[in-house]
């Protein structure tokens, strides 16, 4: 089991001559041991630990410069889009958010600009798929680098490396940590332009993760596999019950054939994932927010990918901060539902929903 090094700093052989660590900011040997670990889960050359998801979304954006483009989803987590429009669209750097599962949008997004395609996939939290193999393609055609969230699947169920990413970006919060009680990020990759820069950010703009964390998301990856296989499983059920349910309007999950980029996540994913999102017929968000009051295994909470069960009403939480008006325009209704499925009992979750509704 990797120690705890709950150091600040390191003693020195003699001035000017670095070897191994000097200042826990720059480098500490439990957060080099999760980074070493993440690479490898990702098959990159190298991986960079931080505070937060937000702090790895902050590292990589802190690469563009003002007048560089971004193109990213228009029903990206809600979090991501306020960094941008609130934080980096203010200091020149310009965004447009589209749907990412039709080519010929992202082709006429683009621009002589454009230095960065931003992925999610699945997208939160209409889980949506997007190519990952033609997106990266088309960024290196035009000079730019492809960057993917992939936070919702893990690299147990996507490698988005493999498939020609320059890096990808985790929120270890979520499944990596795999229990609720860690916040941060990650950015692994094998591009050295890169990796320099968030190595560079990493000792000066100082977010990174204390080793308690960085500990606990060691331990978390251990069961990485069981955990989301349990999650997986469920998720597949529950997302049968809810659209055969009378009561439900739409019901979103890779696996299931209705959905329209079903045959592309078979072919770049080795499992649908534990997300699930549904909306109530006549989109009535009164019944909504009922039936979330009405969960009882099912916890109302933020967040998501701990081994218990979530329910979030995007609208009001996950994605408040982005305009109603472009929730609607992206598909997001104000009635839908978000499931993160854990690892329970699955005839306790579906009887849960059976009660809720």
């Amino acid at each position: 089991m990797p120690p705890i090094f709950q150091t600040s700093t390191y003693v020195q052989e003699a001035p000017n001559v670095h070897k191994g660590y000097d200042y826990a900011r720059v480098g500490n040997p439990t957060r080099t041991a999760l980074e070493k670990l993440i690479a490898g889960l990702e098959e990159a050359e190298a991986c960079a630990c931080y505070s937060s998801g937000c702090a790895a979304t902050d590292a990589v954006l802190k690469k563009l410069r003002p007048g560089d483009h971004v193109i990213a989803p228009n029903d990206l987590y809600g979090g991501t889009y306020r960094q941008f429009t609130t934080v980096f669209a203010t200091y020149g750097i310009e965004f447009s958010f589209i749907d990412m599962t039709d080519m010929e949008e992202v082709e006429a997004a683009c621009t002589e600009q454009t230095k960065l395609i931003w992925i999610e996939t699945p997208t939160n939290p209409l889980l949506r798929i997007v190519d990952i193999e033609a997106l990266s393609a088309f960024a290196k055609k035009h000079d730019a680098f492809s960057v993917v969230d992939n936070t919702f699947a893990s690299p147990y169920l996507q490698k988005p490396l493999t498939m020609g990413a320059d890096a990808v970006l985790h929120s270890t919060t979520k499944y990596l940590g795999g229990h609720s009680d860690i916040i941060g990020g990650a950015v692994a990759t094998s591009h050295q332009e890169l990796l320099e820069h968030l190595r560079f950010q990493t000792k000066t703009t100082g977010a990174v993760p204390g080793p308690m964390d960085c500990y606990l998301t060691l331990r978390g990856i251990k069961t990485l596999a069981v955990r989301m296989q349990r999650s997986v499983e469920n998720a597949k059920q529950v997302a049968s019950f809810l659209e055969d349910h009378a009561q439900t309007g739409e019901v979103f999950y890779p696996g299931l054939a209705s959905h329209p980029q079903h045959a592309l996540a078979q072919s770049q994913m080795e499992g649908f994932g534990a997300m699930v999102s549904f909306s109530l017929k006549n989109n009535d968000i009164e019944a909504a927010k009922q039936f979330m009051s009405n969960t009882k295994v099912f916890a109302l909470a933020e967040s998501l990918g701990g081994v218990e069960s979530l329910v979030n009403h995007p609208a009001s939480m996950t994605h408040a901060s982005i305009p109603a008006d472009v929730r609607h325009k992206a598909g997001l209704k104000d009635s839908l539902i978000r499931l993160s499925v854990g690892i329970e009992d699955v005839d306790d979750l579906v009887n849960d929903l059976k009660q809720a509704f």
